[in-house]
């Protein structure tokens, strides 16, 4: 038979099933912490779209597009300086310069302009053609820099210009998955869109070199620099 309680023990039980009743609130409100955690962690199921194929989100779908349309002006922009800012100056500056002066070089140390439109050219198919195009790498590069001339003024040109478009017709049949695809070129790895960059920037920068060799020779102003006013039409205020 069961005992009556004295007043103090009866305190002391009260205190200690409500002590017992908070622990197990706690417990409980634990465990279903636990489980939502659980199961917020499970991977969760795309939606799905017609034949039963996930759908995409639509800025995965923007994001392409943005992709596709960097991808696009960059290809543009690299045709466009090569076919019509870097091309047209080079074939003045060889106008310019006599059979002589096109092979003529400061020092030893230095370069010829003739020098330097075999190098490009060399740069050029070793990059663009066959390594984004997929030519055989013929390049000699050595042979840029020995070679003492006279190689005609016209033979040198039509070399550049030939060049020149076999890489536009390469960089025009790229497509936005090719500027992203790793290539081995020159013992190098880089991507699509590095080694077009890699192209344009070292025209531009021995074209400079061939523009003062040239300004060296001629002692003028060749006019390249042509900054748009005011009255400028759209298309000559364009890069």
């Amino acid at each position: 038979m069961a005992q009556a309680l004295g007043p103090g023990k009866r305190a002391d039980h009260e205190v200690e099933s409500q002590v017992g009743r908070k622990h197990v609130k706690k417990t409980r409100k634990a465990r279903a912490t636990a489980r939502r955690s659980a199961v917020n962690a499970l991977p969760k199921e795309k939606p799905k779209g017609k034949a039963g194929k996930p759908k995409e989100k639509s800025g995965a779908k923007n994001g392409g597009r943005m992709d596709a349309a960097l991808a696009a002006i960059c290809l543009r922009q690299w045709r466009l300086r090569l076919e019509e800012q870097f091309l047209p100056p080079l074939l003045d500056c060889l106008e310019k310069l006599s059979e002589d002066e096109i092979w003529w070089r400061p020092n030893e140390a230095s370069n010829s302009a003739g020098n330097l439109v075999l190098h490009l050219c060399g740069n050029m198919r070793q990059w663009i053609i066959s390594g984004l195009g997929g030519a055989k790498d013929i390049r000699e590069r050595d042979k840029e820099f020995s070679e003492r001339g006279p190689i005609a003024r016209s033979a040198l040109g039509e070399r550049f210009r030939q060049t020149v478009k076999e890489s536009c017709a390469v960089l025009e049949r790229l497509k936005p998955e090719d500027l992203t695809r790793r290539y081995r070129i020159q013992a190098f790895d880089v991507t699509g869109y590095e080694a077009a960059a890699q192209v344009t920037q070292h025209v531009a920068y021995h074209l400079g070199q061939i523009i003062y060799l040239t300004k060296l020779k001629r002692a003028q102003d060749l006019g390249f620099t042509r900054l748009p006013s005011a009255s400028s039409k759209a298309s000559e205020r364009k890069l």
